[in-house]
């Protein structure tokens, strides 16, 4: 009996997803709900369980191929059946088990398990070359990522027989690097391997060593040379947490310029020498799906952009008010998007169009507010949900915003706790930004980009006064909001953020 692994539902507007990782390859057992493989898109990422326990037969869709949601991942047979259709995935696998001195079988060295939304990475050294005894879980080699180092431990004892991914070459998850031989007579069997290892950048001692890729870019954007930088690395090579450290310790100081003779002029560097000073990365797969989708927005909508104004007077003076009495009551700090949230419920109610969006030639009204909130992590943008925020206080409003930035930052938030937005607020004035225009979260049809409170002199009742003020973007989609509505609608918010007493009145 053959069992389908298939795509899942990943959420709404989201259709189609690029394959990661496979946990698992083609012969190997597996469990009921036992992770099978890792799919990206460009809000989340999400893990693929086992629906059944047998041996994974044939994956259909590689690793890096891009899937639609429904698409045919792999098959599951039952242990008996796959042990006969799969005698060659058994007889490769059964060697990692057995005694690296009971014959010339061989054992794969693959790159491990990255990490999540970790593609591929560098390898950066080689601890052993070919020809050379290995034990059982001594360090092969070391790679780098974007988020970490990772060491690769020999899967069984023998001699390395061949490396297939020299120093610098970048590997894909899952990737071969090398083999490890059951006997000596393996080295005969790739030649070709040595010199390649030989030439590739010798880790010796001292400062000699080739410091880890990721803190050589980061010296350089930083501004430091090796010798301010102590490496903790094997035999004393720089890793990337050790630029940092050295950045948090003071280090970072610009590198003197080498004194000019007066009278010479600046030589214009060619563009022979410009490209040495280049680097070219590859970007994610993530990121080129966040790339790819972010322009479909703006193919797809109609995107426009109304800006305003507001006087924060009001909102500042209420909230250093009752913070304390705030926070006492409800275990929470009271924050400006908990007013910024409440404002745009208010004016989602007057404006329902920015509340909706578009369904072929349909449009869709939300009788309710599912509010998108934009929050930045390590990873990247997410937009968790707070769902029916119409319906909430403010003290509701703000623990909801507190656990959704937590789990956000922590990388916890599921694909359903990113679905069913039907409007957004994007705060890059904690950032410190003055004036943007944000991009629209399809299928919805409004975003709000808040912006930095910064003290402007303003006319007030003829008088110059100076007054906290903060520019408000509205993007919105012209196919169903029309600039009167989009106007009223950054209007209302305007007014309910300047004499926040209407918010209660609902006027």
């Amino acid at each position: 009996m053959t069992t389908e692994v298939r795509v899942p539902t990943l959420g709404e507007s989201v259709t189609e997803a690029t394959v990661a990782t496979w946990f698992k390859k083609p012969g190997d057992a597996v469990a009921v709900d036992e992770m099978l493989c890792e799919l990206e898109t460009d809000k989340v990422t999400v893990e693929v369980p086992s629906p059944a326990a047998g041996t994974l037969g044939e994956v259909v869709a590689a690793e890096g191929e891009t899937v639609g949601v429904n698409a045919l991942l792999a098959t599951i047979a039952e242990a008996g059946a796959a042990a006969a259709a799969q005698p060659a995935a058994k007889a490769e696998a059964a060697p990692a088990a057995e005694p690296a001195q009971s014959g010339g079988d061989s054992v794969d060295v693959m790159v491990p398990t990255l990490g999540e939304s970790v593609t591929e990475a560098t390898v950066s050294t080689w601890f052993k070359k070919v020809g050379d005894s290995v034990a059982q879980d001594e360090m092969l080699c070391e790679l780098e990522t974007d988020k970490v180092s990772v060491e690769v431990p020999a899967p069984a004892a023998g001699v390395l027989a061949e490396i297939l991914a020299p120093e610098g070459a970048t590997v894909e998850a899952s990737a071969k690097l090398g083999v490890i031989s059951g006997s000596a007579a393996g080295v005969a069997a790739a030649p070709a391997a040595a010199p390649a290892a030989a030439a590739a950048p010798a880790a010796t001692t001292g400062k000699d060593v080739a410091n880890a890729p990721s803190a050589e870019k980061a010296m350089a954007e930083a501004g430091l040379s090796a010798d301010q930088v102590t490496g903790t690395g094997r035999d004393g090579r720089i890793m990337k947490d050790d630029v940092q450290k050295a950045l948090a310790a003071g280090a970072a100081k610009p590198a003197p310029a080498p004194a000019a003779a007066p009278a010479q002029a600046p030589r214009a560097a060619s563009p022979a020498e410009d490209a040495v000073r280049e680097e070219r990365v590859k970007m994610t797969r993530l990121r080129q799906t966040i790339a790819r989708r972010l322009k479909d927005a703006q193919n797809a909508a109609a995107i426009l952009t109304t800006y305003n104004e507001v006087d924060m007077t009001e909102v500042m003076a209420l909230r250093n008010q009752y913070k304390e009495q705030f926070e006492k009551k409800h275990g929470v700090r009271l924050g400006f998007m908990s007013f910024f949230t409440k404002a745009c419920c208010h004016a989602l109610k007057e404006v329902p169009e920015v509340n909706a969006e578009i369904d072929g030639t349909d449009i869709v009204y939300k009788n309710f507010v599912h509010m998108g909130v934009a929050a930045g992590t390590p990873q990247g943008l997410v937009v968790p949900v707070i769902r029916d925020a119409d319906a909430m206080s403010f003290a509701e409003i703000e623990k909801a915003i507190a656990e959704k930035g937590k789990r956000a930052r922590d990388g916890k938030l599921s694909m359903a706790e990113m679905q069913g937005g039907t409007f957004t607020i994007s705060n890059g004035g904690v950032y410190g930004s003055l004036m943007s225009s944000p991009i629209l979260n399809p299928p919805q049809s409004g975003i709000l980009g808040m912006h930095k409170i910064q003290d402007r002199p303003m006319v007030i009742n003829g008088e110059i006064k100076i007054r906290p003020m903060m520019y408000l973007a509205l993007s919105y989609d012209h196919r169903i909001v029309d600039g009167k509505g989009a106007v009223t609608f950054l209007v209302r918010v305007k007014e309910a953020l300047e004499d926040p007493r209407r918010l209660l009145m609902d006027l």
